[in-house]
């Protein structure tokens, strides 16, 4: 269960992220496709993120030993990927001229900041 939410925020950071990765010199197309391609189950990876994080919350407040990051982010994931879906506002729009600004550029940063929890993570043990 801890690799599922390791893996849900990494992929959820990189969907998160695609609007600044997309602007690195040589690989930023690449991976704009790419966030493309998985962009239509972000929805997936966002409630796994939130199932997961929510989990974790829950059995950490109860029998402890103490709240970690790792599931904190794995909930602001999942609530981020998942705000269309559960408010039915439109998504920060991707594709603007000057880059990531606003709300997409906060988005982005919190997703490069998920890549390196769940990269933590995976480096973690469990007990």
């Amino acid at each position: 269960m801890a690799l599922l939410l390791d893996l849900a925020n990494i992929v959820g950071g990189f969907l998160l992220a695609a609007a600044l990765l997309r602007l690195l010199p040589r690989v930023g197309d690449d991976l704009d496709r790419l966030a493309g391609r998985a962009a239509p189950v972000a929805w997936i990876v966002g409630l796994v993120a939130l199932v997961t994080g929510g989990y974790y919350l829950i059995v950490h407040l109860v029998s402890g030993p103490r709240v970690f990051h790792f599931e904190v982010v794995g909930i602001g994931v999942g609530l981020a990927l998942l705000w269309s879906r559960l408010t039915g506002r439109q998504e920060p729009r991707t594709e603007q001229p000057g880059g990531a600004t606003g709300v997409r550029l906060l988005l982005a940063i919190f997703g490069l900041i998920a890549i390196v929890v769940g990269i933590q993570g995976l480096f973690t043990s469990d007990g």
